[in-house]
């Protein structure tokens, strides 16, 4: 009989090679439309009909698998063109044409009609335009905005992005004369902008524009600011790169006066040539350092700012030469005015100054890496981010969107997750530190949802993660694990609460608000008890855990209490519950329950026997006794309805 039923739920395997002309369609990379040809070429040939219906049922499938692939692709596609705008930053060698590769990608990736680049002229207090692409109107191109004028001009102003779907009809900014003849000229409607910041300060503005109206997205604004931080540090790195070629220059003619040096300038080339293959192959700045040290025959490493003799680092950052710091050469790795670590060469007093120019130029291409690779994750981490505050924020997102979304950043919306609220532990001595602090658990709670194939964002002054729940996992093990990975990566006590597993969140709205408000409650919980550093649940504090909870689980909480002795009077017909009712009633006296009950003692002192069995020896400790009690009185009132 088992079997019959087993055989009856099974579905009949399809006709073979029904799903042929769809692996087909995906080989070639069909349109959607070509998706409806083969079940109508079915039906044309008169093929039967459960052919006809095996392909209805793979067609949805590979309709699937298509938009899968397309959103793979396009995903790719946008990071394969900001790491080869940083490799192109990194061999930069004229800057006009790095700034052209970056509006020629942004137009690409956006598929905007015209994309194109302005700077700010500090002596003239305006902007001009610098790179176009698609540009076909010479006044447009040689346009100049002042501040507050025009789009550009209040991005360069404000430092802020901003979008207009009909530049004409959109009155947030000042229109002029000139600049609206420009745009009109080229015929400009959807404009974009975003601001080139070096630091605090606003030197362009990069922009992305269509001859018709049209919405930019939120992850649109984001890949091109990506594209704007590139060009800041292209721009930013003009002059040291400059500098390199000056030495360059200054080594050859010393190898024409100095024949006797011929020796030092070639181990100079070398490192060159290493250096420069290093950063097309994508070394790493460790990799950097084992080419100089191998070139200069000694120990060259790369040290963060805080480890490096802070008198030596400053002054060769101030300098811009590399020092002699007793019988080691400290070398800054520093851009726009910040300090990113130190190249040190160990036990070698003596270099002559080529060697020393050859550390320095090292040190140089340490930060030109440095800056790109944290350009590509500061991208990374802000896209997780948006998404992440839109399942917070946004009611009326398209859940097919936020599951594409998801997926090009390796995350399933559809799978079980548990919201994570995390919160740095300890008093900063002033704003700059806790601000620091701040954002030191936001870059280490983003490696983890990274790693995780989750989200993270920064909000509330601490950080909210979504982390997907593993095969027997529980929200509670996954938020002290966080709190331990967390806490360790920014060496202090970090805080986490858990909310209860939740489901389906792209297609319930407020699943992820709420399960981040019960996460906070955990969190303010935790730092009540005492147990700040420490990571839990709701399910980790008994009957206040119903209060913690954001849907005030009730039954999963007399479950967890009193369910084994529910489902064995259940199954045995006994009466179990109504003993611990008259039990908790007269006092915990036997004596007394039998009265109640109308049983003989050794009945109520067999019965309570059984319910130790069920729930343990320790169920008449005070702080059991009190959530069993509770739990019983919960189980009453839901049986009455």
């Amino acid at each position: 009989m088992q079997s019959a039923d087993r055989s009856a739920g099974r579905a009949e395997p399809p006709p073979a090679g029904a799903e042929t002309p769809y692996l087909e369609l995906l080989a070639r990379g069909a349109s959607a439309d070509a998706y409806e040809q083969p079940v109508l070429l079915a039906r044309a040939e008169g093929r039967p009909a459960e052919w006809i219906a095996a392909l209805q049922r793979a067609k949805p499938l590979a309709l699937r698998v298509r938009s899968e692939l397309e959103g793979r692709r396009r995903r790719e596609a946008e990071l394969s063109a900001l790491f080869e705008t940083a490799h192109d930053l990194a061999g930069l060698r004229d800057l006009d044409a790095v700034l052209q590769a970056i509006v020629q990608r942004a137009r690409s990736l956006l598929g905007t009609d015209v994309a194109y680049l302005s700077l700010n002229d500090p002596a003239r207090g305006d902007t001009y335009m610098r790179v176009t692409e698609g540009s076909v109107a010479a006044r447009f191109q040689q346009l100049r905005l002042g501040m507050g004028e025009g789009l550009g001009g209040l991005v360069a102003q404000t430092a802020r992005p901003y979008v207009t779907d009909d530049y004409f009809k959109d009155d947030r900014f000042q229109h002029t004369l000139t600049i609206d003849a420009g745009v009109r000229d080229e015929g400009l409607v959807a404009i974009l902008g975003v601001p080139l910041t070096l630091g605090h300060h606003v030197i362009g503005v990069l922009f992305a524009a269509d001859r018709r109206a049209r919405v930019f997205e939120r992850e649109q604004i984001a890949l091109l600011g990506s594209f704007a931080a590139l060009a800041a540090a292209a721009i930013d790195t003009a002059n040291l790169l400059a500098e390199t070629r000056s030495a360059l220059a200054g080594l050859e003619r010393a190898n024409e006066i100095i024949q006797d040096r011929s020796g030092v300038i070639e181990r100079a080339s070398d490192v060159h040539d290493r250096l420069a293959e290093l950063v097309l192959r994508g070394g790493g700045v460790h990799d950097v350092a084992a080419a100089v040290a191998e070139v200069l025959d000694g120990t060259v490493e790369f040290t963060e700012a805080a480890a490096a003799p802070a008198e030596a680092l400053e002054a060769s950052r101030a300098e811009g030469h590399a020092v002699r710091y007793e019988d080691d050469w400290i070398a800054a790795v520093a851009a726009g005015g910040e300090l990113l670590g130190a190249l040190v060469l160990r036990g070698h007093p003596g270099l002559d100054p080529v060697d020393q120019r050859t550390l320095e130029r090292a040190a140089m291409v340490t930060s030109l890496l440095l800056l790109a690779r944290r350009s590509a994750a500061e991208a990374e981490q802000r896209v997780r981010g948006e998404l992440l505050d839109d399942l917070l924020d946004a009611r009326d997102r398209d859940p097919r969107l936020l599951r594409e979304r998801a997926a090009r950043l390796h995350a399933d919306l559809d799978a079980v997750h548990v919201v994570l609220a995390a919160r740095l532990e300890g008093d900063a001595p002033d704003a700059d530190q806790e601000a620091d602090a701040r954002r030191r658990l936001a870059a280490a709670a983003s490696h983890l949802a990274a790693t995780r194939h989750g989200l993270a964002a920064a909000r509330d002054g601490g950080t909210v993660l979504l982390l997907p729940l593993g095969p027997g996992d529980t929200a509670t093990e996954l938020a002290r694990r966080a709190a331990r990975h967390l806490g360790t990566a920014v060496h202090a006590p970090v805080t986490v609460g858990a909310s209860a597993p939740a489901e389906n969140l792209a297609t319930r709205p407020d699943t992820v608000a709420t399960a981040y408000s019960e996460a906070r409650r955990c969190l303010d919980a935790l730092r009540l008890l005492g147990r700040s550093g420490d990571g839990a649940a709701a399910e980790d504090f008994g009957f206040l855990g119903l209060l913690l909870a954001g849907d005030r689980d009730i039954p999963g909480f007399v479950d967890r209490t009193i369910g084994q002795v529910v489902a064995y009077d259940r199954r045995r017909g006994t009466e179990l519950l109504r003993t611990l009712d008259a039990y908790f009633a007269c006092g915990m006296s036997p004596a007394r329950t039998k009265d109640e009950l109308h049983v003989h003692v050794n009945t109520v002192a067999q019965r309570l026997e059984r319910v130790g069995r069920l729930l343990g020896d320790d169920w008449q400790s005070p702080a059991r006794a009190l959530e069993i009690q509770l739990a019983l009185r919960l189980h009453r009132l839901s049986a009455r309805h």
